[in-house]
């Protein structure tokens, strides 16, 4: 049952139960106290409707680009610009008149009066660990611009809050965690899960899901399965975990300690025990047609199943784009393996492995669900952690022989589409070289604030810890320019 999880260790392999108890422990203990304490929940307002675009997405997808997409060779990229600045690729026209993007995004460039672009997103946390619990919480890391691991005094991802004020309905999750963990660039990069919450309040968390027919292990063979045995084996799985209570470092541990791993098993069944549930990770009822169009690679998989999941009602679907931000030291043959961490080699890794996938796959995601009329309702979000500095040199404490980019959180870009998002709109602007925000400034927290706002949730509400302390949904303003 375990392989429904990805590793905290490494990509593919199990999580072990000592690892889930470790990370569960103390997180587990504040879901003990909420499942006790449910009267302390405080649900975020949904009356503010004067907020545009409030409450016109049934489903959000985030697609995570971690590592640091450099938005000159993306969505803002400078052609009156000096090389050393605007780098070796060409712009070119898109569907919207005056708007430009990389040359090496042409099908998206087709499809640019379908989204909105963001060209002034600014922060200042500049390493990757603390900026993507900054993107993936809405909320600045204790300690900014470092790599710290996650802990469960965490704030916890949007997900986890998205369950906290508005339990899952007709889906057994109310978010889903797809290619991930996210790795920095090996270990586990915090704001991901639910943090100070509890393990109770996670995402399903799927990693490769190109790897096997089925998205989610063993779902394949559960249709044929009688509930009685379905039952049976749940309490087979009870039965071994009472025993194994006392195996964990010589002795009886807390119960506290075991609601990590119970939680996972309930939500298992859970998720077994429900045809249509199962039915939305099965890939293989796409026609060949569909998953080529994707791509049969992971992030391209990953957004197919994606579209699967708000088709079957899931409100926040998370898709990590690359599971490591910096693969490519290790494996740069590897398309698979690479990151948008381009200290070195920018241009090859990107033109090479990079761009092609990206422009392929996300075009594909926005053509499918604008083709299914679920576009409509379902607000796409493209981002990464921070950009890409505007400055072309080559950094000698990295791997590579020709020239990158360094890590820049002061402007960058992203994208967008769905659910009343005004498609074509190019909202703020940078500097002349890409290097600040010239025209209105976008947070971070100012994103969380439109996701959450899209979904009818009041961004200005507050969500309660086990132990009734406050905390805000978000911090920001919703952006209201976006609607048009």
């Amino acid at each position: 049952m375990l392989r429904f999880f990805s590793s905290p260790r490494r990509p593919g392999e199990p999580i072990s139960r000592r690892e889930w108890l470790r990370i569960g422990g103390l997180a587990g203990f504040g879901a003990a106290l909420a499942s006790h304490n449910s009267s302390v929940l405080q649900a975020a307002s949904s009356d503010t409707p004067a907020i545009p675009g409030f409450g016109r997405a049934r489903s959000v997808i985030l697609i995570y680009t971690s590592g640091g997409q450099s938005q000159l060779e993306t969505w803002d990229p400078k052609p009156d610009a000096p090389l050393e600045i605007r780098g070796e690729f060409a712009a070119i026209p898109t569907a919207v008149p005056g708007t430009f993007v990389s040359e090496h995004l042409p099908r998206l460039a087709q499809l640019a009066d379908q989204y909105a672009i963001v060209r002034s997103v600014s922060h200042d946390d500049l390493d990757h660990g603390s900026a993507g619990y900054l993107a993936l919480t809405g909320h600045f890391h204790p300690n900014k611009s470092s790599n710290p691991p996650p802990r469960p005094i965490d704030l916890p991802t949007y997900g986890a809050v998205l369950k906290r004020v508005r339990p899952a309905g007709t889906f057994p999750y109310s978010a889903v965690h797809v290619n991930g963990p996210a790795l920095v660039p090996e270990a586990i990069g915090p704001g991901q899960d639910a943090g100070l919450l509890g393990r109770d309040f996670d995402p399903l968390l799927l990693g490769d899901v190109s790897s096997t027919p089925i998205a989610v292990p063993c779902l394949d063979a559960l249709p044929e399965l009688p509930g009685v045995r379905l039952s049976a084996r749940q309490s087979l799985v009870a039965s071994l975990e009472e025993l194994c209570r006392g195996a964990e470092q010589g002795g009886p541990a807390p119960d506290r300690r075991q609601r990590g791993m119970e939680n996972a098993y309930q939500q298992a069944y859970h998720l077994l025990a429900s045809p249509r549930s199962r039915q939305a990770f099965d890939l293989t009822a796409e026609p060949d047609a569909v998953r080529d169009r994707y791509g049969r690679h992971r992030p391209g998989q990953a957004c197919l199943l994606a579209r699967r999941l708000v088709e079957a009602g899931v409100p926040l679907v998370t898709v990590i784009w690359n599971q490591s931000n910096r693969g490519q030291d290790k494996e740069p043959d590897s398309t698979a393996a690479y990151g948008w961490d381009t200290h070195n080699d920018i241009f090859e890794a990107l033109r090479g492995h990079l761009l092609p996938r990206f422009d392929a796959t996300f075009s594909a995601l926005l053509d499918d669900l604008d083709e299914r009329g679920l576009l409509d309702q379902t607000l796409v979000v493209c981002m990464g952690e921070f950009g890409r500095a505007p400055q072309v040199a080559l950094e000698k404490r990295f791997a590579g022989s020709s020239p990158g980019r360094k890590h820049w959180a002061s402007v960058y870009s992203l994208v967008m589409a769905g659910a009343g998002i005004a498609p074509g709109t190019v909202y703020g602007a940078s500097d002349r070289i890409a290097a600040q925000p010239h025209l209105h400034r976008v947070g971070p927290d100012d994103i969380s604030a439109t996701m959450f706002s899209a979904l009818g949730i009041d961004p200005a509400g507050h969500f309660q810890d086990a132990f009734g302390r406050p905390y805000p949904i978000s911090t920001g303003r919703p952006l209201e320019g976006l609607y048009g």
